[in-house]
């Protein structure tokens, strides 16, 4: 018998859906959510191997955010118990609450919390509960709700573009984000090969737009970019061998290749990839998929060379 890595997510056609999120509150910056924007009161619990806490470091490093907002990084090994808190190479205790296990701060908020844990979650100091564990919706409140504290010239999520990417990002988050781990997850050949195929489809079809304008709406970085950045950035390394998404590698396709390096070369960027704890983490975490929890020594990824995206 078949055990798939989150039973309470897998459909009995071998398909794998995804938890919905569960807190989703806004910090304001009028108030009126019960959640005011403030310095020093929120702060975000992470892991540097997850792709959806991985696009809120982002925005949180793009904004300078730093010292606005408070973050704690897991450790990269989850097992049985969920993710922890303790000291070790890029990660630490918690210092904030003193939790051992992340989800202390789920039950915290809700004490009958049954579902699966997950990071990120935006942490309200204060009220000593969890705001959001939506991704998206941190990314969000950071690059809006604390604009005060910031410099103010960038935008990831622009009046004029908002349409436009709502839908894209549907799309990639459907088809890549999630895509790989429907692929991943998947627990019947036909699962699988129906993930793989999407994937590899849309992967393809954003090669094309790529041929044409620097980012994904031309000239200017929004949030889809980070979206998608989250999921290039590890799929080489994991995503091609782990999750058997190996029809290609994203070195073999110039665009998507010269646009990844192009966004892992912006500034502060490659200081919030840590491939030591992505590949530790999908590799020994999920011993369902990987029962010698052998993590691979490669692939050499040359992500500093010219990317050749400048027009």
């Amino acid at each position: 018998m078949i055990q798939a890595q989150f039973p309470n997510e897998q459909k009995a056609d071998g398909h794998y859906d995804r938890q919905e999120d569960a807190f989703q509150d806004w910090v304001t910056d009028d108030g009126n959510s019960g959640y005011p924007t403030a310095k020093g009161r929120y702060h975000l619990y992470v892991s540097l191997a997850c792709p959806w806490a991985h696009r809120t470091i982002i925005v949180r490093r793009i904004r300078g955010l730093e010292q606005v907002v408070g973050m704690t990084v897991v450790d990269p090994i989850r097992d049985e118990r969920g993710w922890v808190f303790r000291n070790g190479p890029g990660h630490t205790v918690d210092s904030v609450n003193g939790f051992q296990f992340l989800s202390e701060a789920y039950r915290a908020t809700d004490p009958d919390y049954q579902a699966r844990v997950t990071v990120p979650i935006l942490w309200d100091r204060e009220t000593k509960r969890i705001v959001s564990n939506s991704d998206d919706d941190i990314m969000r409140m950071l690059n809006q709700a604390f604009h005060q504290f910031t410099n103010g010239t960038i935008d990831l999520y622009p009046l004029d573009l908002r349409q436009e990417i709502n839908e894209l990002n549907g799309f990639i988050y459907e088809n890549i984000n999630n895509g790989v781990y429907r692929a991943g997850f998947a627990t019947t050949q036909a699962a699988y090969e129906d993930a793989v195929s999407t994937l590899f489809d849309s992967l393809a079809h954003l090669e094309r737009r790529l041929s044409g304008q620097r980012y994904l709406f031309g000239e200017r970085i929004v949030e889809t970019d980070w979206r998608l950045f989250v999921t290039l950035i590890r799929f080489d390394a994991v995503y091609h061998g782990h999750f058997k998404c190996n029809l290609r590698r994203i070195v073999d396709y110039p665009n998507l290749f010269g646009y990844l390096k192009d966004l892992y070369q912006q500034e502060g960027i490659a200081d919030t990839v840590n491939f030591d704890h992505i590949k530790r983490h999908y590799y020994i975490t999920h011993d369902d998929i990987n029962p010698t929890r052998i993590v691979p020594l490669g692939p050499e990824q040359e992500l500093l060379a010219p990317h050749g995206r400048e027009r």
